[in-house]
């Protein structure tokens, strides 16, 4: 055990759960988790991690949820609904982090962020960043490309169908797993690197949908063309399948952004921080074929 005390907000979702997993394999501690709702992480609370509540929407919970913590990770919030509500939790929370003192704080980010013209799940991104920038604390944002998990969201239905439809074109993406980028934060947190750094965290290569959709078909033993159709027509085609406007909008923009090549990053950083290689999205499907082929 270190003389760190580590910070892991958003412990009882999937990436968080991973990361304080990995903290308790490392044997580094003591352990801040923290949710809105304790009673998910009695588990874990059995096993010596400090479990606290803390509610994003109410500012005036973090400072005790975050105090005697040096070192911190803020996994991005799940308030997806169309307005600031994101970005103003992340500020809160940065605010929080610097006055409770911590010597360094991680955010899981997103690849190339950007400002929009109104909110979005990229500009909440690139505006956390800035608070980041702005605030006293030593940071590494890692910005996690897109969740190969997410695949056996759209894949099984492209099985199905027979055809893979994105508004990607000939753009690639550099998918990884959501436990990679799970361990990789934590290697991140349980280090003593107290600078600031950005990281893109990325699979071992980038591939194009008409090189997934090929690769589904190996996998499934069924055909699966891409069909690459215009971003609008996407839009519309997600909203007719009962998706909320908003998040069709969202899920266009970063098929738009692989379009232009912000997916296309290869970097080490998975390898460089946890000594292993990232998995690939081969190994995935094929670990997956039950739900892949439904």
């Amino acid at each position: 055990m270190s003389a760190d005390k580590y910070l892991v907000t958003g412990a009882s979702g999937h990436l968080g759960r991973i990361v304080v997993d990995a903290l308790l394999e490392a044997n580094v501690g003591p352990i801040i988790a923290t949710t809105r709702n304790p009673a998910k992480l009695a588990d874990l609370a059995a096993r010596g991690v400090d479990v606290r509540a803390a509610d994003f929407d109410d500012p005036a919970s973090l400072p005790a949820a975050f105090a005697g913590a040096t070192r911190g990770l803020l996994i991005s919030t799940d308030a997806l609904d169309g307005s600031d509500r994101r970005l103003t939790q992340h500020r809160a929370a940065v605010a929080a982090a610097e006055a409770a003192g911590l010597g360094h704080l991680a955010y899981l980010s997103a690849p190339a962020p950007y400002p929009t013209p109104g909110p979005s799940l990229i500009a909440d991104h690139y505006w956390t960043e800035q608070a980041l920038a702005a605030s006293g604390l030593g940071w590494t944002i890692l910005r996690d490309h897109i969740y190969t998990d997410y695949l056996l969201m759209s894949l099984p239905h492209a099985v199905q169908t027979g055809q893979l439809f994105s508004a990607t074109g000939k753009g690639a993406r550099n998918f990884v797993l959501r436990a990679d980028c799970a361990r990789t934060a934590a290697a991140v947190l349980a280090s003593d690197f107290t600078g600031r750094q950005i990281l893109d965290v990325t699979g071992p290569a980038p591939l194009t949908f008409d090189e997934l959709a090929a690769l589904t078909s190996e996998i499934s033993g069924k055909p699966v063309q891409h069909i690459a159709v215009p971003a609008e027509g996407l839009k519309q085609g997600l909203v007719g399948a009962g998706l909320p406007p908003f998040m069709a909008e969202q899920l266009v923009a970063f098929d738009v952004d692989a379009s232009k090549g912000f997916h296309a990053i290869t970097t080490s950083v998975v390898k460089d921080w946890t000594g292993r290689e990232p998995g690939s999205v081969r190994d995935f499907l094929v670990a997956n074929r039950a739900a892949l082929v439904g």
